[in-house]
């Protein structure tokens, strides 16, 4: 699979998806989430665990847990266990293996094709987008939220361990005077970073769906932002696109864009410091996150500046 990649240009709205079977349904993964994919490779048992949690199996030295999405999903698998494919997936800095009926193939898409219409209503939380390619409608899934529900564990990455307001206040004064916008598509993350923000004494912000939605308050008239804070794969616009944008208009290019993304691979920090961006960090990474919030508003202070 790893030869198929076809190469983008940074910053241009488009990306790569491995499309994958369920049953009768297609569903789609983000390349940079996908390591390879193998056949089924057997697997070893995991007591009281969530039921689309079907064990643990060895890959390469590392030990990788197993998530059956047919099983997460009620779809009936549509072959044998010991037909079914393993797309080895890594982001929130973990590997993991999810268990599909199949893989079709790599697909191009641009943002603006990511369809958001029937997400939470008749797709479910699970469902973020519907794809339209070649007669089918192909489903990208809100596979962040999928592992926190098999493992709850992970959600507890994005909490702080203590009240850090205090110490933030002592370096800003009042992190209120400060305003932040956030685009992120999952409304799951999106909750965790506004409880974040808010435990370290942040609550002048204002959040957004996706990159198009930033970029249209960010020119707005009237208000100013302080500091930008984005995804990488969100509908309409995507994260470098917007951070690309942001960096080369001269009347916001002084925002300080901090991208915070699942996926943060060595080449996608590559593509992201090439189009300007002040900070990359890894969800979940909140403590990291609230550091380099407060590192760069005292950096670029605008207030200090005016």
């Amino acid at each position: 699979m790893q030869n198929e990649k076809i190469l983008t240009e940074v910053g241009t709205n488009e990306w790569q998806v491995v499309v994958f079977l369920l049953g009768e349904q297609y569903f789609a993964i983000n390349v940079d989430k996908t390591r390879e994919i193998l056949r089924w490779p057997g697997s070893r048992d995991v007591p009281q665990t969530h039921k689309a949690m079907k064990g643990i199996t060895t890959i390469r030295g590392e030990v990788i847990p197993l998530i059956d999405l047919r099983e997460y999903l009620d779809i009936k698998p549509g072959v044998e266990l010991e037909s079914s494919k393993l797309i080895v997936a890594e982001f929130n800095k973990m590997k993991l293996g999810f268990m599909v009926d199949g893989v079709d193939r790599i697909y191009r898409i641009n943002s603006d094709e990511l369809d958001a219409s029937l997400t939470g209503t008749f797709l479910g939380e699970n469902s973020l987008y519907v794809i339209k390619r070649e007669g089918r409608n192909i489903l990208l899934l809100d596979y962040e939220r999928i592992v926190q529900v098999v493992n709850p564990a992970l959600a507890d990455q994005f909490k702080l361990e203590k009240d850090i307001s205090s110490d933030i206040s002592q370096s800003l004064g009042n992190p209120n005077d400060y305003k932040i916008l956030v685009a992120e598509d999952s409304p799951l993350i999106r909750k965790l970073i506004q409880g974040a923000l808010a435990q370290g004494g942040f609550h002048n912000f204002e959040m957004v769906g996706h990159g198009k939605a930033a970029w249209d308050r960010l020119v707005e008239d009237g208000d100013e932002f302080d500091i930008l804070l984005t995804d990488i794969e969100m509908p309409k616009m995507d994260g470098l696109t917007l951070t690309r944008r942001v960096k080369e208009d001269a009347n916001l290019s002084r925002i300080p864009v901090i991208v915070f993304s699942s996926v943060m691979a060595d080449d996608i920090k590559r593509k992201a410091q090439s189009i300007g961006a002040d900070a990359q960090i890894t969800k979940p990474e909140m403590h990291k996150l609230l550091e380099t919030i407060v590192q760069l508003l005292g950096k670029h202070d605008r207030k200090k500046a005016s």
